[in-house]
């Protein structure tokens, strides 16, 4: 599990994760030669734009094309973390440019960041401290809509109800098996 004890299911539309395959998966990265390999595989181009990354329960990152879907680059399974993620040559060292919890489908909280710090720091990838753009998910509780908060905003953006400080997305987080 993350630092904050919670692993995220993913809670986007089911058409998608019923369209999942085991063979989608994104690339495991548990060390700095997996991340040299993959790196060496990817033209200039893609490395202009961000990537789609999840981080595994067993702690590892998984890398995919941006236009992938979260819960394909997971293989459908729970993820610690997930996100965007962009990087840059310095200095003849791969380095995090930004990184994000910018992921529709699990809706992962700001809290998620121990875990993605760790699978970066096991990458042997610097980093920044915290998500260089962090985004705050909440669950409507009136019309159980997912909503990005912005700007400190916690009201709905479909019925105008208050949301929730904390995040509540999952309805089942603290169940396991949830459905």
């Amino acid at each position: 599990m993350s630092a904050s004890g919670r692993g995220y299911r993913y809670v986007g539309p089911h058409h998608v994760i019923a369209a999942v395959k085991a063979a989608d998966g994104g690339a495991t990265i548990r060390t700095a030669a997996d991340f040299a390999d993959w790196v060496a595989a990817r033209s200039a181009k893609e490395l202009e734009e961000p990537f789609t990354f999840v981080v595994g329960t067993d702690g590892a990152l998984r890398l995919a094309p941006r236009r992938s879907e979260h819960v394909a680059c997971a293989s459908g399974d729970r993820v610690l973390g997930a996100g965007e993620i962009s990087f840059y040559r310095d200095a003849g060292r791969w380095v995090v440019n930004e990184v994000s919890n910018q992921s529709t489908g699990y809706c992962p909280d700001v809290a998620s960041w121990p875990a993605v710090a760790q699978a970066l720091d096991q990458a042997d990838l610097d980093h920044p401290d915290c998500f260089t753009h962090a985004v705050v998910f909440r669950r409507c509780p009136t019309c159980q809509e997912h909503n990005i908060v912005r700007e400190g905003h916690f009201v709905c953006v479909f019925c105008d109800a208050d949301l929730p400080r904390r995040w509540n997305v999952d309805r089942n987080a603290d169940d396991p098996d949830g459905p």
